[in-house]
């Protein structure tokens, strides 16, 4: 039986795309905005309600950033494959390959945590010390570090789940479930630190509890909808053929974005160098500069989803015009985003540490990285235009090069030479323009509009 549209969903198969990219897309970027938000709140809540240990508080929550985001991004990664292996299924028509696809990203989402929380135990510490977290730092540091890694099932279950939803074009309940979440987890950081006097203990405390209750709503919500993605407890198990596919192509996914977190985290190591007033400075400025990426990036999943399910229904065209529609239109409105966060930048900066040298340092890094975003906006739009097309290995690769080899190459013999933080921001730009002719190498290598059309006309034939 062939998987129908309900009205409250996308069809991605037919009539025009302009209009369906944005409906996609920023609810992904809102979601992620408000997701973004609500872990600034953390930084912002322990860099005013801390007293003293404020400045320390905000520069521990800020070097976990990198560590946090190799794990998470990994995985969001193998979530994405998730994704496009069931909209593929999706516009194949085959329900009962989206059924084995959703059962196992599910079983595979909370298995995968758990490895993660047990192993994370372990590793904390030696992580933070090759980070050279300076000694002040260390142990909130540390504390914040081991409470979220025991959160990591919740976590990840709730980005696969809402890459489920996402594949059938339905952005709007993953949107909806995080607002409800964030909203808790708001509260119960004002409620641990400034009631109970806790500092990032607290903090991270209010995070995992935020996420078991966002897992919590998809979950519920995926075991009574009607739709093709429906969950039954019963089938819940890993399906091999599946898994092979969702890591086929979402596992060099997930090594591409953690690529930057771990080159990120060579970069870390380089600003811990600098002081604890540089490491709070950048990761106040990470929490806004992060705002323009997460818009960017929605064009990109949207691409991935789009062309995912138009391969899988042999629409090459469509699958062509989704990503030249959605360079337009990401560009459009990163432009506006960036524009909008240079305006404000010392405003917002103010949020999270109103000391004037962080704010001065803060901006030093968003205007030395937002404008670079054109050539990051290339690069993640072409990297989801490969992906919906199965290709996800060449991108990953490229992007440890451009990205991963030039950043450790500029702090291992660079910055040993000027050993200031605008040294080490510099090579943000000069690495994503790297990555993004890399990238368009590839798609001009592997043509694959030309290379699937054959698909198209098999369809048309028949």
């Amino acid at each position: 039986m062939g998987t129908t549209v309900k009205k409250h969903e996308i069809d991605m198969l037919h009539g025009s795309i302009w209009n369906k990219l944005p409906l996609f897309a920023l609810p992904v970027a809102a979601t992620a905005i408000l997701e973004q938000l609500f872990h600034a709140s953390d930084v912002a809540i322990v860099g005013n309600f801390t007293g003293d240990a404020r400045t320390v508080a905000v520069a521990a929550v800020g070097a976990n950033g990198p560590i946090i985001g190799l794990i998470v991004n990994l995985f969001i990664g193998i979530a994405l494959g998730a994704n496009v292996v069931i909209a593929n299924a999706i516009g194949c028509r085959d329900d009962n390959a989206v059924k084995r696809a959703v059962h196992t990203a599910i079983v595979f989402a909370v298995c995968g945590g758990a490895a993660v929380a047990l192993l994370g135990q372990f590793i904390a510490s030696p992580l933070l010390n090759i980070l050279n977290v300076p000694e002040d730092v260390f142990p909130y540091a540390l504390l914040y570090l081991r409470i979220y890694l025991l959160g990591m099932s919740v976590i990840l279950l709730y980005n696969f789940e809402a890459a489920i939803f996402r594949s059938i074009g339905d952005t709007k309940v993953p949107f909806a479930a995080l607002a409800i979440s964030g909203v808790l987890n708001v509260l119960l950081n004002l409620f641990f630190v400034i009631v109970l006097h806790m500092t990032v203990n607290g903090v991270a405390i209010a995070t995992v509890a935020a996420n078991a209750v966002s897992a919590a709503l998809l979950y519920v919500r995926l075991t009574r909808t009607d739709k093709c993605v429906r969950v039954e407890r019963k089938a819940l198990r890993i399906d091999g053929a599946s898994l092979k596919r969702i890591l086929r192509i979402g596992f060099p996914a997930g090594v591409q974005s953690a690529v930057f977190s771990f080159a990120n985290i060579v970069i870390q190591s380089a600003i811990n160098t600098l002081g604890t007033v540089a490491i709070a400075a950048s990761s106040a400025a990470f929490n806004v500069e992060i705002l323009a990426y997460d818009v960017l990036n929605s064009f990109s999943q949207a691409c991935t989803t789009f062309v995912g399910q138009n391969y899988g229904a042999g629409q090459i065209k469509r699958c062509k015009k989704t990503m030249q529609l959605s360079f337009l239109e990401g560009a459009i409105a990163t432009f506006v985003s960036v524009v909008v966060l240079l305006l404000s930048a010392r405003s917002l900066l103010a949020i999270f540490n109103s000391d004037p040298e962080v704010i001065a340092i803060g901006y030093i890094r968003l205007a030395t990285i937002l404008p670079a975003y054109v050539f990051c906006l290339i690069y993640e739009i072409l990297s989801g235009y490969l992906r919906g097309f199965g290709t996800s290995l060449a991108p990953a690769l490229l992007t440890m090069l451009g990205v991963c080899g030039i950043r450790i190459a500029w702090v291992k013999f660079v910055f040993p030479m000027s050993m200031t933080f605008q040294t080490v921001m510099w090579v943000y730009p000069i690495s994503l323009c790297a990555t993004a002719i890399l990238i368009c190498g590839a798609v001009l290598f592997y043509r694959p509009s030309r290379r699937f059309a054959r698909l198209e006309q098999e369809s048309e034939n028949k």
